[in-house]
């Protein structure tokens, strides 16, 4: 493994220099610069030659000591929102697992409706959704659900074989469900609205995106029903799982004032439209609000730890991509490099041309976010002179990349879940789902085109 990180490592090196000493028509010398470290960036992520947050500070870095741009615009992810709901949401998640409040709620659910295993795939979708309105991050949404689904696979004794389909499945369900709602997905879906250059309130998102990932939760989870059958039925102790709730006894002080904060988050959320807060201001307030005494002392010193700066360096890198790429020339150039010559005059064409070249970059390219940064404003641009509203090309792209994906490294919310620690499942699944998945994406990609006409998106 070290030997090909180190090829890998090599060979980055390599491109990255060709490139940067190239003379390429059309691309300013600022812009070569950018597209040579944006190249070599793109292949560290995708063999995995380091973690992907080191190999993402290496880019900022480098775009600062060749002085490619100005650090405002380097690290400008930082003066927006999304840093601050994404600190938010973890917070938020870490006061509803550590008070007890999320394991209650998914106890309860079970009780009701758990009693096979197609309705424990129905339960993880159901929970899913249910979470993603109170916790605004799929990771610690998944991670909750999957600490449930342990005790019912202890419970049922449920075999190695099909626990890992169960695994599989609450990271699965976490993809598409994580796009109904703007605080469902606190990175990626306010990451695509920076991108796009338009504000949406999450009542806009909703009506724009949640039909259309509602259809691909919903068919993705029939896809999963039909090609990951059980070995053998399941027998639910429902007096074990009864116990378990019995033993976390009466709701607790925490979890009352939990409650109490997660109605005023979505309460805001979904009213900001009309207050004109943004979001990332609201999260982070009330997840401050939870660690203060009186109105919360439910988060420690100690939940700061749950927030993975790893993951704010990446996503610092990603949309430098984009702000750099745009600023440099660099955007304008792969446009028209990767692009036809003009864009296809009927919108349905273009939606399937856009999913099928983001679909084709993702497959190379891998991480959901660096393609957000290369190909949306390489789209946004290709689709201005047919006078889109840009929101349009922006989310069917994302849509085609955010939804699909044929290997784990394609899907950090599949990575995440790999391995006997996590979901227990392994890449020989994500590859059995990722094949048909691809269909699912090309449905839910028409039917946003005519869903949005009826929205008057479109």
């Amino acid at each position: 493994m070290n030997k090909r990180r180190t090829l890998f490592l090599i060979a980055g090196v390599i491109i990255a220099f060709i490139i940067w000493n190239l003379e390429l028509t059309g691309l300013s010398v600022a812009g070569r610069k950018t597209f040579s470290l944006t190249i070599m960036t793109v292949i560290f992520w995708a063999a995995k030659v380091a973690d992907p947050a080191y190999i993402s500070a290496l880019f900022l870095m480098l775009l600062l000591i060749f002085k490619i741009a100005p650090a405002e615009e380097v690290l400008s992810l930082w003066t927006t929102q999304t840093v601050y709901l994404v600190i938010g949401a973890y917070l938020i998640a870490a006061a509803v697992d550590s008070s007890g409040l999320g394991e209650r709620i998914a106890y309860k659910f079970i009780l009701k409706f758990v009693d096979s295993f197609r309705s424990i795939i129905y339960s993880i979708f159901a929970l899913t959704f249910l979470l993603s309105l109170i916790i605004p991050h799929p990771w610690p949404r998944a991670f909750i659900i999957m600490s449930v689904m342990a005790v019912i696979i202890e419970n049922a004794g449920i075999t190695e074989t099909d626990a890992a389909k169960i695994g599989f499945t609450v990271f699965a369900a976490s993809i598409p469900i994580s796009m109904i709602f703007l605080t469902g997905e606190s990175t990626l879906n306010i990451m695509a609205l920076q991108l796009s250059g338009i504000e949406l309130s999450w009542g806009g998102w909703f009506l724009q995106m949640g039909a259309p990932a509602m259809l691909a939760a919903i068919l993705t989870m029939f896809l999963i029903l039909k090609l990951f059958k059980p070995e053998e039925e399941i027998e639910l102790n429902k007096k074990a799982i009864g116990r378990k709730l019995l033993d976390l006894g009466r709701m607790s002080e925490e979890e009352q004032k939990t409650v109490f904060w997660l109605i005023v988050a979505v309460v805001l959320w979904m009213t900001d439209s009309f207050h004109g807060v943004k979001l990332g201001w609201i999260t982070l307030t009330v997840a401050v609000m939870m660690s203060l005494p009186f109105t919360g002392d439910i988060l420690k010193a100690e939940d700061w730890n749950k927030v993975p700066i790893k993951v704010l360096i990446f996503l610092t890198a990603a949309v430098a991509i984009g702000k750099v790429g745009s600023l440099t020339g660099m955007n304008q150039w792969v446009a028209g490099v990767i692009l036809p010559e003009q864009a296809p005059q009927h919108l349905l064409y273009f939606a399937l041309l856009t999913a099928a070249i983001s679909m084709i970059l993702h497959m190379f390219l891998g991480s959901v976010i660096a393609v957000m940064g290369i190909a949306i404003p390489a789209f946004l641009i290709f689709a201005k002179h047919i006078g889109l509203n840009p929101l349009v090309p922006t989310l069917f792209v994302y849509t085609a990349i955010g939804t699909h994906y044929l290997l784990p490294f394609h899907h950090l919310n599949i990575l995440v879940g790999m391995g006997k620690d996590n979901g227990n499942y392994t890449e020989k699944s994500v590859i059995k789902l990722g094949i048909p998945l691809t269909l699912v994406t090309i449905i839910v990609i028409i039917f946003e085109y005519f869903w949005w006409q009826f929205t008057g998106l479109l």
